[in-house]
């Protein structure tokens, strides 16, 4: 004699598993391991390090320098 199931039950059941499949899908997709988020982070510390070293102290939002920039 064939086993009862509740259809809705096993509908549920598939659906779950397709979701994970796809969940499965994306993190290998789009996901990131703890090394490669620290060597970008790693990557965008040193970055801005030398964009700030790099920087002109006292220049104005036209490049000029504040003791050349007219005053009216």
């Amino acid at each position: 004699m064939a086993q009862i199931i509740n259809l809705r039950t096993a509908r549920k059941a598939k659906a779950r598993e397709t979701a994970a499949k796809q969940a499965d899908a994306n993190r290998a997709k789009h996901g990131q391991t703890k090394a490669e988020r620290a060597a970008q982070k790693a990557t965008q510390d040193r970055m801005d390090r030398v964009v700030d070293g790099a920087r002109l102290d006292g220049a104005g939002l036209d490049g000029e320098k504040p003791d050349e920039a007219s005053h009216d």
